[in-house]
């Protein structure tokens, strides 16, 4: 039996116990950071496959990180598993991480015979967009050793290279001075006033943004009674470019006016978060290819993209993984249109029928994408020796 088709035989033992996880994750959606009943689950699931289980690693409680095999090429399969606010899975982090779990199990059953160590990270809290659960792993050591990463997203079509690109979110806190709006409103500081200059000098900057800048937020607090003037007003937004140099120059723009609204107004100006933004991703193009080709063997299809999805500019924090490690991030399609990521409508899609075979499919494929990784032996020494 040659190491794929163990690997095959190992992923159907298992396939419903991932479907059931995905499920399970779906049904009780878990914001970033709080994922204590998806992250143990997960971490069950893995430790009853055998794997060396480590809980709580990173002081981060709902990280873990598991491993199998004894081979000299270490690689990560990486898992995601927080909810957005309000409308759940509609980023199909459930999928994500059954994918992970599955083809972890799946990879580990050919493990030794190739060569290979599998790591099933499980990192949290993607869909906080600064300071999250791969940027703080990273920082902590949580990747320390490993040779390459890799894990599959769900879309509404299949795509091998998305375009995925730096981003940094932040909060922004005015501060002025209450008053009666009517009786003596001279007597106050109008924090929301600063917050409207802001977003109208933010407006007017777009002329000179590049196309492939983006800003976008919304306010959190706008005051607290329209009979007082606002003395407290706060907004969240995120900056994304197409690259971290690139996300440094327009972060520091967009700075400069919420700075106005500051000045404009006498408000005092606190900007929380921002300080460790997302990275674009940077595909290991060699990877992308095997997996292309594995993911064709289990029968998915990679057709051009329409132009609504060629043009599709998000981020994640997988880049900053693909900055230091060589990795892949392909998307999975699961057939949404026109639903797409981020709607609630898309997490609905996230648990049909078409979804499930989604999810086996990703698995199966980055189980043997791992295992070539292994048995390739130029590939296996770039990997290894770190000359990518």
């Amino acid at each position: 039996m040659d190491a794929k088709t163990g690997a095959k035989e190992r992923f159907r033992e298992v396939e419903k116990t991932v479907l059931d996880l995905s499920h399970r994750i779906h049904a009780r959606p878990e914001l970033g950071f709080e994922e204590e009943n998806a992250s143990r689950w997960l971490a069950d699931a893995l430790d009853a496959a055998g794997f060396e289980v480590q809980r709580g690693v990173c002081d981060l409680p709902t990280a873990f990180a598991a491993r199998a095999g004894h081979g000299p090429l270490h690689v990560a399969i990486c898992a995601e598993y927080d909810s957005l606010p309000g409308i759940g899975h509609a980023c199909g982090h459930n999928m994500i991480a059954a994918m992970a779990i599955c083809a972890g199990i799946a990879a580990a059953k050919a493990a030794d015979e190739v060569g290979l160590t599998v790591h099933v990270i499980g990192t949290p809290a993607e869909e906080v967009g600064n300071a999250s659960g791969k940027v703080l792993m990273l920082e902590r050591g949580g990747f320390e050793g490993i040779h390459a990463a890799m894990m599959v997203h769900p879309a509404p079509v299949e795509m091998i290279e998305a375009h995925l690109i730096a981003a940094s979110m932040f909060d922004v806190h005015y501060t002025g001075k209450e008053a009666h709006a009517s009786a003596f409103p001279e007597m106050g500081i109008n924090a929301a006033d600063a917050l409207t200059v802001a977003q109208t000098s933010i407006g007017l900057l777009r002329q000179h943004l590049r196309p492939t800048d983006r800003v976008h937020g919304f306010t959190t607090l706008g005051g607290e009674a329209p009979n007082v003037i606002p003395a407290h007003t706060s907004a969240r937004y995120i900056v994304r470019a197409e690259n971290i140099e690139e996300l440094k120059d327009v972060r520091t723009k967009v700075y400069r006016c919420f700075e106005a609204g500051a000045i404009a107004t006498g408000s005092k100006l606190e900007i929380r978060g921002g300080d460790k933004p997302y990275a674009d991703v940077r595909y290991d193009h060699e990877i992308s290819q095997i997996y292309q080709r594995n993911a064709e063997a289990v029968g998915r299809e990679f057709p051009p993209l329409s132009p609504m999805m060629a043009r599709l500019a998000a981020s994640t924090d997988m880049g900053n993984v693909s900055q230091v490690i060589p990795s892949i991030h392909p998307m999975i399609g699961i057939n949404s249109l026109p639903a797409a990521n981020h709607q609630p409508e898309f997490t609905a899609h996230c648990i049909t029928e078409i979804a499930d075979k989604a999810v086996l499919d990703g698995a199966l494929a980055m189980a043997w994408t791992a295992i070539d990784l292994a048995q390739q032996p130029a590939l296996r020494n770039r990997l290894t020796h770190g000359d990518a």
